[in-house]
């Protein structure tokens, strides 16, 4: 399937953690974040998360585990969004809902060009990267096998749609605040939230309200 021309990718993340993302210059990893103790709002799933740390390889980058890298989707409005939103998952804890979650978009091909020329590495999985039999690729001439038509669906009730609409962007270790090139709000009380964290960054990207679009 032929990827947009200019892909982006989402991370998502709880209104209260921005201030200590903006602090530390970017967002840091699932291990390293739970080796501080965790973030100021947890939103993910426990269990999810201690096997992405523990158990989970990504094989590409050997020695590497999934709760090494940084993760994003490769859409806003994810399926991990839609668990947040019906708060009613007996592994999630959080029942904040989504008016609280923020997305940070960033260009994908900017993103890998900063890696690259870094020397940081970075995959994409073609499904759910916490799960046992993801398979990840790590060339963009392989962005075609991810499955863009489940990625842009709303409806995602189909098996092979959930799967691919998970398909995840990695970035090992840290990802820096100035790859962030916009941030989506659900509301214009959490853009003023995410504005006051802002105040004082050497890196402000615009804040958006997006509710029809990126919120269920």
């Amino acid at each position: 399937m032929t990827p947009p021309a200019e892909p982006k990718i989402y991370h998502i993340t709880h209104v209260d953690n921005l201030p200590g993302i903006i602090a530390d210059g970017g967002l840091v990893s699932d291990a390293a974040m739970i080796a501080r103790g965790g973030p100021v709002a947890a939103i993910g799933m426990s269990g999810i998360k201690r096997r992405r740390v523990e158990e989970l390889d990504v094989a590409l980058h050997p020695g590497t585990k999934v709760g090494d890298y940084v993760p994003f989707y490769f859409c806003p409005r994810s399926i991990m969004l839609f668990v947040i939103y019906r708060a009613n998952h007996p592994e999630l804890t959080y029942r904040g809902g989504q008016g609280p979650i923020i997305h940070l978009e960033a260009d994908l091909s900017e993103v890998v060009r900063w890696a690259d020329a870094q020397g940081v590495r970075w995959a994409f999985s073609l499904s759910n990267a916490g799960a046992v039999y993801a398979e990840f690729r790590a060339h963009l001439n392989q962005l075609g096998e991810v499955n863009w038509r489940a990625v842009s669906a709303t409806d995602f009730r189909a098996a092979d749609i959930k799967e691919g609409k998970q398909a995840e962007f990695l970035l090992h270790g840290f990802f820096p605040w100035h790859l962030v090139r916009r941030v989506g709000v659900h509301s214009r009380a959490v853009r003023a939230q995410v504005t006051a964290a802002l105040a004082g960054a050497a890196h402000q990207p615009p804040v958006e309200v997006r509710a029809g679009e990126w919120y269920f």
